[in-house]
């Protein structure tokens, strides 16, 4: 017994460490647009595909993990999904044009998309129940915050070698945990014929590009554009509803959403679905203002952002202490109260603002940001408990995907709102100062949403 709950934890720590440098790849490059936009020759709607393409792939894949785990061996899973990342990073790495770049980030995305949902269902077989909130609350705070880490350690490597070399850097250490893996992985489950829904697959695919297609080419094409703005977010959104009921009605479902049926997880689905919009949103705006309109380099844009994070990682740990304590709903009002402070505090930025100034109201957002997404997120989980893997991927793919639309929107409300070209002047200025009071506005949405349907005793609402 000892010696398989040893083998089950070191396949667990493997994993979790792949999935932590997987996941760094969501951010790292987002220090680095302003480069690529100079070297390609493109606009900030295009760039900003570099970093939405990888959120969009890695939702598209999140709702496959039970296939996938019940299909595939671990081990050759494990293995597979880091050579396909490899083989995307070194695309990256050599990439001629921004196309190839953005081709590159879908097949890194695909491979953290396998990854990273596997390793919570890895969690839950090898940690025993009375541990999952624990383990899980390390694990969501691991790939939640190395994320928000990897900007400092990019912009770092941009200016000294240029944005490419994050790639090639990825690459060698996934290389390294590859060599790894196939000497610690020692642990299988059960597997055999699952059968994989085409029909769904296909229809998530389509309505998820549809909807990132649609949105990131309003500043360039006009929100009045049929061909590229209109009729894209029209069938990506036809498509998703159909995604939705076809799961109600055939046998495996791609993703079971029956827990959508009770409003308290849904609600709380939503809250911390808004709150990773606004996350990802700013993981790409504040970096080109802090570089395109405020003149900084793209180290000094990763500083921007690293006393902020260390603040979300502070009260990742301290929020669901506090909730434990308090309770969960006036922990999270305090979080929306956080955030709200943080976003007003950013409309007030101007080409002048100073590097200390922004990290002070960074950080009054960090907080609300750690504050909120733990509890909330353990919350909805635990009004499910009975349904925990499937509201898991629930949680999962529609906080990705919301992210990943977040991304687009929140640069093209920006780029929109400067005219279509982001520089150092105050149209520009003006353009973050209003992307800043949207987020600002989504906040109290959420506020709203923690007043209204999250409640300290979870249990009660089944």
């Amino acid at each position: 017994m000892k010696e398989n709950i040893d083998r089950g934890m070191s396949t667990l720590i493997v994993f979790i460490i792949g999935a932590a440098i997987l996941s760094a790849a969501q951010s790292v490059v987002t220090t680095g647009l302003n480069g690529i936009m100079n070297d390609f020759h493109i606009l900030t709607t295009t760039a900003q595909w570099v970093y939405s393409s990888f959120l969009l792939m890695l939702g598209v894949m999140i709702p496959l993990s039970a296939f996938i785990i019940r299909r595939f061996k671990l081990k050759t899973m494990y293995i597979s999904s880091l050579i396909i990342f490899i083989l995307g990073s070194l695309l990256s790495f050599v990439s001629p044009n921004i196309d190839i770049l953005i081709l590159s980030r879908v097949i890194q995305g695909f491979a953290c998309g396998i990854l990273l949902p596997v390793t919570q269902i890895v969690l839950f077989k090898v940690v025993p129940e009375e541990k999952w909130q624990i383990y899980m609350g390390l694990f969501g705070l691991i790939v939640g915050v190395v994320p928000a880490l990897a900007p400092l350690v990019g912009g770092v490597v941009i200016d000294a070698m240029g944005w490419r070399y994050v790639f090639l850097i990825l690459a060698i250490f996934i290389a390294i945990l590859t060599i790894i893996a196939f000497i610690v992985i020692d642990l299988e489950f059960e597997t055999g014929h699952y059968p994989l829904d085409l029909s769904s697959l296909f229809l998530c695919v389509v309505g998820c590009v549809g909807l990132m297609l649609g949105f990131s080419d309003i500043a360039e094409k006009g929100i009045s554009n049929f061909v590229w703005v209109i009729l894209p977010i029209v069938i990506g959104t036809i498509s998703l509803i159909i995604f939705v009921k076809r799961q109600f009605s055939i046998k495996t479902p791609l993703l079971n959403f029956e827990p959508l049926k009770n409003k308290f997880f849904f609600f709380g689905t939503l809250f911390s679905a808004i709150l990773y919009f606004t996350m990802c949103g700013l993981y790409v705006i504040l970096p080109l203002f802090v570089q395109s309109v405020d003149n900084y380099s793209a180290t000094t844009s990763g500083l921007v952002l690293f006393p902020a994070t260390i603040a979300m990682i502070l009260f990742n740990f301290v929020g669901p202490v506090l909730a434990n304590k308090f309770g969960v709903r006036k922990i999270v009002i305090l979080s929306c109260i956080f955030s709200l402070i943080g976003y007003l505090l950013m409309m007030t930025y101007n080409t002048g603002t100073s590097v200390e100034y922004m990290i002070a109201t960074q950080i009054v957002r960090g907080i609300g940001a750690g504050m909120g997404l733990m509890p909330s997120v353990t919350w909805t989980i635990a009004v499910v408990s009975g349904d925990v893997e499937d509201g898991t991927a629930i949680n999962n793919t529609i906080r990705q995907i919301i992210g990943a639309i977040g991304a687009a929107v929140a640069s093209v409300l920006m780029a929109v709102f400067a005219g279509g070209s982001i520089g150092h002047n105050h149209l520009s200025v003006s353009a973050f100062n209003q992307t800043s009071l949207v987020m600002a506005c989504l906040v109290v949405i959420m506020l709203i949403i923690a007043v209204l349907y999250i409640k300290d005793e979870v249990h009660d609402q089944l």
